[in-house]
């Protein structure tokens, strides 16, 4: 059960780059849950997912060197979620489709990205933690920043 957990249903099996296939198995699985719960159901997931992924990434890594092993993608997912966060409240507050906000979805994916495999500031030190809670935590805060740039970028793009 933790590995089907800690590899978001084994899709951190999938190779190269198994951070970024979590990322994205992570889209159509936020469109699920937002379709099904709203944007407080989907908010609940998240926090769910994040309790559910560091109990499994600590199962999954106790006794071993490896304290991040690429296969582990829960954290991706958590952090893409947070990321599309606006996304989902801004599509609720407008009534509209949040498919219809795909520039949105767009920006979250590229900015948690970016921010989740460069590590800057306090995403590296999350990261340098070396245990379950920083393998979760650096892709907390990688999907706050981008869920900032999602917020900014629709700002800017209403303003007009």
């Amino acid at each position: 059960m933790t590995h089907l957990i800690a590899t978001f249903f084994y899709v951190g099996h999938l190779r190269p780059a198994p951070g970024t296939w979590g990322s994205l198995a992570a889209l159509p699985a936020a469109w699920v849950i937002y379709s099904i719960a709203g944007p407080w159901g989907f908010l609940l997931a998240i926090v769910a997912a994040f309790a559910l992924g560091f109990w499994a990434t600590r199962e999954e890594t106790r006794g071993k060197d490896d304290h991040d092993p690429s296969e582990i993608v829960i954290d991706e997912v958590v952090g893409q979620w947070i990321a599309l966060l606006p996304v989902m409240f801004g599509a609720s507050a407008a009534g509209a489709s949040i498919l219809a906000l795909w520039p949105g979805w767009i920006t979250a994916f590229v900015f948690f990205r970016l921010f989740d495999i460069t590590k800057w500031g306090p995403i590296g030190w999350a990261d340098r933690l070396d245990d379950a809670m920083g393998v979760m935590l650096d892709d907390v805060i990688a999907g706050a920043f981008a869920a900032i740039i999602v917020m900014i970028f629709a700002a800017g793009f209403h303003a007009l």
